[in-house]
Parts: C-alpha cells; sequence; structure tokens
C-alpha cells in the first residue's frame, strides 16, 4: 500500500510523513524528488520541473510499484503531484499494478504557506539561489491551491495548519478503517 501525501510545498507534507515514521515502524519513506535530482543529472530539465518528464512520471510509479511488491511493507511517499495528467498517469499505474494508494491532500491557506517558506533555508551555503528556491516554491502556491478541484474524488482532504501528531492520527485512522491491520498493529505499539 502506498500512502501518497500531497499538498503545495510548505504545506507540511515532511513533517507528517516524519511524524507517521515512528508510529508506522514498517513503513518505508520514498521521497520522488530524489528520482528527479537523479535525471537532472543525466537529462536536461528544458521546463525546470522534472515532473514534466515522462521518464521521471514512469519511475516513481515503477520504483513505488517495486518497493510494495518487493518488500511487502507500506510506503509513505511525501510529494507535491498537482498536474491531473499527472496524478492520473501516476495513480493509474499504482492501480494497474495491484497496490492500494491512500491519497491524503494538506489544505493550508496561502498566506501559511509562503510563511513556512520563507521560514525554510533549501541551501544555507548561497543566500541567492536560497531566495531562488523559495520564489520558485511561492510562484506555484496559486496552481497548487487551484488543483484541489482536479484530484481524484477518493483524495482525503486535511487540515494542514492541524499540529503533526493530529495529522498523523487521522491518516492512521483512516487507513486503518479501509482495512490494514498492519496500522492498528503498529499504533498499538
Amino acid at each position: 500500500m502506498i500512502v501518497w501525501v500531497n499538498g503545495a510545498f510548505g504545506s507540511g507534507k515532511s513533517t507528517l510523513v516524519d511524524e507517521l515514521r515512528p508510529r508506522w515502524p514498517e513503513a518505508l519513506v520514498y521521497d520522488p524528488e530524489m528520482v528527479g535530482y537523479v535525471l537532472r543529472e543525466i537529462v536536461e530539465v528544458p521546463t525546470g520541473d522534472f515532473q514534466d518528464l515522462r521518464l521521471w512520471r514512469r519511475q516513481v510509479a515503477d520504483l513505488a510499484v517495486g518497493l510494495v511488491q518487493e518488500y511487502q511493507r507500506p510506503v509513505l511517499v511525501p510529494m507535491t503531484l498537482v498536474n491531473p495528467g499527472y496524478v492520473g498517469e501516476i495513480f493509474g499505474a499504482l492501480k494497474d499494478a495491484g497496490v492500494v494508494a491512500h491519497h491524503f491532500f494538506l489544505k493550508v491557506s496561502p498566506e501559511v504557506l509562503v510563511k513556512r517558506i520563507d521560514g525554510r533555508s533549501f541551501t544555507p551555503d548561497d543566500p541567492a539561489k536560497d531566495e531562488q528556491v523559495r520564489q520558485w516554491c511561492k510562484d506555484r502556491i496559486g496552481p497548487c491551491t487551484a488543483a484541489v478541484d482536479t484530484l481524484p474524488g477518493d483524495t482525503v482532504f486535511l487540515d494542514g495548519e492541524l499540529p503533526p501528531q493530529e495529522l498523523a492520527d487521522s491518516v492512521l485512522a483512516r487507513v486503518s478503517a479501509a482495512g490494514d491491520s498492519r496500522v492498528t498493529e503498529s499504533r498499538s505499539l
């Protein structure tokens, strides 16, 4: 099973996965950005967004399926994914492979997103690059919030301004209610 934690940059995806990890120790964490970083070392990304590479989308889905099938463990995926075509492509590949995917989206107000992004440092040794990355993240707030209406119908929307502990409780309860007994067992440890 895949638990995909989606949302705009600064919405708390990684924070939520960090909160889930110790409470669900058998879960693997898979960050598709790493696939993008590898591809950037090999090929040019004309748009600047590695999600626009068909190979990135294919590799993300294939690796997610491989992790589930090979290791028989749940996989936590913190990744912004809002382009409807790309969402359909990746989640369709997961479904075609028989992998159950629980899709959560953290909704956060644009004002809070800007504050969180401004409070982060991406490249501390390079202030100019750091500001460039922050601006790139902020430029995507509008498209990310607008995409909410285009996400799959089974997407679970969570208030990303709640404390991470409450969000983790919600994710674990929903996944457990969907029938994965391993979640219940992990929570009782």
